[in-house]
């Protein structure tokens, strides 16, 4: 049974599993049902940091235009542009046994495409959720929903893998930002 998580809380990923090193990170989501009438293109993001809770290069950022990262740790599946129907609307696939030692965290956010001229929010999308999944057994391990708590924000960081001790742990974080993809590229640390 996974463990639901609520926003701030961390849990430990690898200590009580054993041998945990195939992940699948699920990212879901809906669009309220009263938008501005154009469509929304959500789009998910992993950020591979360094110590310093920035990328270490402009490679440490994954996204449907770089699926995956030069190390094989992370792998975006690809880009679905309508959020339709039940379940992860993206996912990724992440290989903690290939994962950097320069790379101490990776963050997983979700952006709007495009949100500033569609005139778009997070306050128009609902059921948000990320989840982390044992990837050989198929287990979910952890589920995070997100709340409705934003209003003006077009960029989230929903939540993060990192190392502690030797370990992998998982943070639910929920933070929004204003200006998009881009806004977080600066705060993580890639060049735009």
């Amino acid at each position: 049974m996974a463990v639901n998580l609520v926003k701030g809380q961390k849990v430990d990923l690898t200590k009580g599993n054993p041998g945990l090193t195939k992940l699948l990170v699920g990212l879901g989501w809906d669009i309220n049902r009263y938008d501005g009438g154009a469509e929304f293109d959500l789009d998910s993001e992993a950020f591979l940091l360094g110590a310093s809770g920035k990328v270490t290069s402009d490679e440490d950022f994954v996204f449907y235009g770089a699926p995956e990262h030069a190390s094989g740790a992370v792998r975006h599946t690809g880009d679905n542009r309508t959020g339709e129907g039940e379940g992860d609307d993206e996912q990724m696939l992440v290989d903690l046994s290939k994962v950097p030692a320069s790379i101490s965290k990776i963050d997983f956010t979700v952006t709007i495409y495009d949100a500033d001229v569609r005139r778009q929010n997070f306050g128009q999308v609902e059921n948000a959720f990320i989840r982390i999944v044992d990837e050989v057994s198929g287990r979910e391990l952890i589920h995070f929903d997100l709340g409705e708590d934003f209003s003006i924000e077009t960029a989230v960081v929903v939540g993060e893998l990192y190392r502690n001790n030797g370990e992998w742990k998982f943070s639910a974080i929920g933070n929004g930002f204003q200006g998009g993809l881009e806004a977080l590229c600066r705060n993580f640390g890639v060049n735009v």
